[in-house]
C-alpha cells in the first residue's frame, strides 16, 4: 500500500452533522447498554443522580475539549494539546492513557456485539463469541481503512438505528415506570446490591462509571484535523452531542430503574443478553425486546468503528512526534487514512478480544479516561484570552472533578492504572533518547 510522507495532513471532510454523528456513535453504545446496569448495582436508584453528575463533569470537559480543538484542530486530541500547552510528559500520558483505555473498550464492544448477536439469533454457544468479535474487528478495520467519508456514512446508518431503538425503549417504558415508581424509586438514597461501600462513596463510584458513558464526544476533537471550519464546527458539534446524550441517558436511566428496579437491572449484567433487552421484556410490547437486542448490536458496532478511528488518529499523532514508531504516522496515497496506525490498532484490539472482561475494563476505562481529561482541562487553562471560548472556571471545575472521581473506583484498578502509566513514561524516556540520538548522529558525521 502506497503511503505519503509522515508530514502529510488528512483532508477536512466532516461538517457539523457528520461530527455530531461521530460523537453520538462513540457515546451511545457500551455506556447506555451496559454501564447503567453496572452503576445501578453500586448506587441503586441513585444511578439516576450519578448519570446527572457524570453529565455535569462531561460538560465541563467537553467545553475544554471544544475550545482546545477549535484553536488547535489536529489529529491526536489531548495528546497534542498536552504537548502544545503543557509539556511532553503530560502530553505523552494523555496519549498513552487514551490508548490503554480505549483499546480495552473497543475489545469489550466487539465481544458485546458477539454476545448480543448470539442471543438475538438464539444460539447458546459462547465459543462462537470470540470468532464473531474478531470478524467484527476485521470488517470495521477495513471500513476505516477506506477513509473518513465512508466511515462517516457507515456510522450515520449505525447511529440512526441505535437512537431509534433507545427512543422506543423510553417511549414504551414510560407507562411501566409511572406504575412502578413508588416501589422501584423508594427509598431513593440507598446503595445498590453490589456495593460494599456507604452512601456517598457508592454514588461517587457510580458517577465515575457513568462519566465514561459520555466520553465519546472527545472523538470529535480527536478527529479535529478532518473537520471543516474547526473553530465553528467543533464547539457546535460537541455541545450538540452532549445535550442530546444527556437527555437520552437521563430518560433511559429513569425508565430502566423506574420500571424494573435497580436490583433487577444490576442482575442483568451477569447474563449474556443486553440489560435493556431484559428490562424491555416486562413492557408488554411484543417485538420490543428483539428491537433492543438489534439496537445493542448496532451500538456495539458503532462504538467499535469510532474507537478504531479515534485510536488510529492518536497513534498517528504519537508517531509524528516519535513517541511511537515513525511508520505509524504514514498516510495512504490519497491522504485520507493513517493506514499503518489503523492496522496496528485493529490488531491490538483483536488481540485484546481474546481476554476481554466487561466489568474490569469499564472500571479501568473510568480511571484512565478521568486522568486523560484531567490533562485536557489543565491544557485548557493555558489558553490565552483571545483563544478562550468559555469561562476559565469551567476548566478549573473539570480538572478538580476528574481528579476527585478518578480515585473512587476500586483501589486495585487505579493502582494498576498508575503502574501502567509509569511503564508508559519509561517508554517515553527511552523513545526520546533514541530519537535524540538519531538526530545527533548526522551532525557528528
Amino acid at each position: 500500500m502506497a503511503s505519503s510522507t509522515t508530514e502529510g495532513r488528512l483532508k477536512r471532510e466532516l461538517g457539523v452533522f457528520g461530527a455530531v454523528m461521530m460523537g453520538l456513535g462513540s457515546i451511545v453504545g457500551t455506556g447506555v447498554f451496559v454501564s447503567i446496569a453496572i452503576a445501578a448495582g453500586i448506587a441503586g436508584p441513585m444511578v439516576i443522580l450519578a448519570t446527572a453528575i457524570g453529565a455535569t463533569v462531561a460538560t465541563a470537559n467537553g467545553l475544554s475539549s471544544a475550545q482546545l480543538a477549535a484553536n488547535h484542530p489536529v489529529s491526536g486530541g489531548t495528546y497534542e494539546y498536552g504537548y502544545r500547552y503543557l509539556n511532553s510528559w503530560l502530553g505523552f500520558i494523555a496519549g498513552w492513557t487514551f490508548l490503554l483505555a480505549k483499546s480495552a473498550s473497543a475489545a469489550t464492544a466487539a465481544l458485546g456485539f458477539a454476545g448480543y448477536l448470539l442471543v438475538a439469533i438464539g444460539l447458546d454457544n459462547p465459543g462462537l463469541a470470540v470468532p464473531l468479535a474478531l470478524g467484527a474487528v476485521i470488517v470495521l478495520t477495513v471500513i476505516v481503512l477506506s477513509g473518513i467519508r465512508r466511515s462517516n456514512t457507515t456510522n450515520i446508518v449505525i447511529v440512526s438505528i441505535t437512537l431509534l431503538t433507545l427512543l422506543a425503549f423510553v417511549m414504551f417504558g414510560l407507562s411501566p415506570t409511572f406504575s412502578s415508581a413508588s416501589e422501584t424509586l423508594q427509598p431513593f438514597f440507598v446503595v445498590g446490591p453490589d456495593s460494599d461501600r456507604s452512601l456517598i462513596p457508592s454514588l461517587l463510584y457510580a458517577s465515575a462509571l457513568m462519566f465514561v458513558a459520555y466520553t465519546g464526544y472527545g472523538r470529535i476533537a480527536t478527529l479535529g484535523e478532518e473537520v471543516r471550519e474547526p473553530r465553528q464546527t467543533i464547539p457546535r458539534a460537541i455541545i450538540t452531542t452532549l445535550v442530546f446524550t444527556m437527555i437520552l441517558y437521563g430518560g433511559v436511566a429513569t425508565v430502566a430503574v423506574g420500571a424494573a428496579g435497580a436490583e433487577v437491572l444490576s442482575n442483568t449484567v451477569t447474563g449474556r443478553a443486553a440489560p435493556l433487552e431484559i428490562i424491555a421484556q416486562g413492557f408488554g410490547v411484543p417485538i420490543l425486546p428483539q428491537v433492543m437486542a438489534f439496537g445493542a448490536i448496532t451500538a456495539m458496532l458503532g462504538v467499535l468503528l469510532n474507537l478504531i478511528l479515534g485510536l488510529s488518529r492518536v497513534l498517528l499523532a504519537m508517531g509524528r512526534r516519535r513517541d511511537m514508531p515513525a511508520a505509524t504516522a504514514q498516510l495512504n496515497q490519497a491522504e485520507t487514512t493513517p493506514w499503518v496506525a489503523v492496522i496496528v490498532m485493529g490488531s491490538v484490539i483483536a488481540g485484546l478480544v481474546l481476554i476481554g472482561d466487561v466489568r474490569t475494563t469499564w472500571s479501568f476505562s473510568a480511571f484512565t479516561v478521568l486522568i486523560y481529561y484531567s490533562i485536557t482541562n489543565l491544557a485548557a487553562l493555558q489558553l490565552s484570552n483571545e483563544e478562550r471560548l468559555f469561562p476559565r472556571w469551567v476548566s478549573i471545575f473539570g480538572l478538580a472533578a476528574c481528579l476527585f472521581l478518578a480515585f473512587w473506583v476500586e483501589p486495585t484498578i487505579w493502582l494498576v492504572g498508575l503502574g501502567l502509566i509509569a511503564v508508559g513514561l519509561l517508554w517515553h524516556f527511552v523513545a526520546q533518547r533514541w530519537s535524540q540520538r538519531n538526530e545527533d548522529e548526522p551532525q557528528k558525521e
